[in-house]
């Protein structure tokens, strides 16, 4: 119980320094795949610092409390993930944060934002059921929800998941806003609608924006470090190569892909998610 705390309590110390070190690195391995030199790791801290010191413009002033409960949602679902709660519980929370996301670009009655925000939702349609089969998956393994169950397991859930874990590893590119399914919003500036879904956002609320997206990756990362992490100290090593295998995979995904359309990233990610993931749970199904 001690140690859900204290991972608890990193995470909400930490995360955000963990993320932003992780977009700095993403951007010099994106610029060094470009044959550039791309600016400093610690960029990030520098835009987000400069963003926070500007004057905040909003349209409607509802625009700055979604996104407040937006950013306060995304840490609690890290909070509760890292402290050991029930794993449907922590994406239920996400996707609630991702809804009031979407009620702060829509608010501002913006063209460019707006259909930023519609196409949000189509990621999310996008993604869902991995992330629902996801937690089905682990369950089937392990019996539980509980992560800390999952996490203390006497052998790493990757043994029976490995659809799933094919499956979550192929929307994070969606959740995780990178080519080719970037396309609701991005770190990259080329975006044919400005900055999709965070165009009216500014000053504080865009550096909220920025802050709570490094929090969802670290989350994101640490649901890819539980398939991997078993009782057994030495799963920790593993586990902290695979997760970073996997980013770096993400990265260079992102740097070889155009942009697709919507209809492609729905239709190719749900035909993912059935082979890989559903035929895994009716493996799972059928041992059990």
């Amino acid at each position: 119980m001690k140690i859900s705390i204290i991972l608890a309590i990193c995470y909400l110390v930490l995360a955000p320094f963990i993320g932003g070190l992780l977009e700095g690195i993403d951007r010099k391995l994106s610029a060094r795949m470009q044959r550039r030199v791309g600016p400093p790791v610690l960029q990030p801290f520098y835009d987000v610092i400069k963003l926070f010191n500007k004057e905040n413009q909003v349209v409607y002033k509802s625009q700055s409390w979604l996104i407040v409960t937006y950013f306060v949602l995304m840490v609690l679902t890290g909070v509760m993930f890292f402290a050991g709660f029930d794993l449907l519980m922590c994406f239920f929370v996400m996707s609630t944060s991702a809804t009031f996301l979407y009620f702060a670009a829509c608010v501002t009655g913006s063209p460019y934002s707006t259909i930023g925000g519609h196409r949000e939702l189509l990621q999310m349609t996008a993604y869902e059921p991995a992330v629902l089969l996801a937690c089905v998956g682990f369950y089937l393994a392990t019996g539980s929800f509980d992560v800390i169950t999952i996490a203390t397991a006497n052998t790493s859930a990757i043994k029976y998941l490995p659809g799933f874990f094919i499956a979550f590893v192929f929307i994070l590119t969606i959740k995780m806003r990178k080519s080719p399914f970037d396309t609701s919003a991005s770190h990259h500036p080329h975006q044919e609608l400005v900055k999709g879904l965070t165009t009216e956002f500014s000053g504080k609320n865009l550096a909220l924006f920025q802050v709570s997206e490094w929090y969802e990756n670290v989350f994101l990362l640490g649901v890819v470090g539980l398939f991997i992490i078993n009782s057994k100290p030495v799963s920790i090593i593993v586990t902290l190569v695979v997760v970073f295998l996997t980013f770096f995979l993400e990265v260079l995904i992102d740097n070889s892909n155009g942009r697709m359309k919507w209809q492609q990233m729905l239709k190719i990610t749900w035909i993912v998610t059935i082979v890989t993931a559903g035929v895994n749970t009716v493996v799972l199904m059928f041992i059990n």
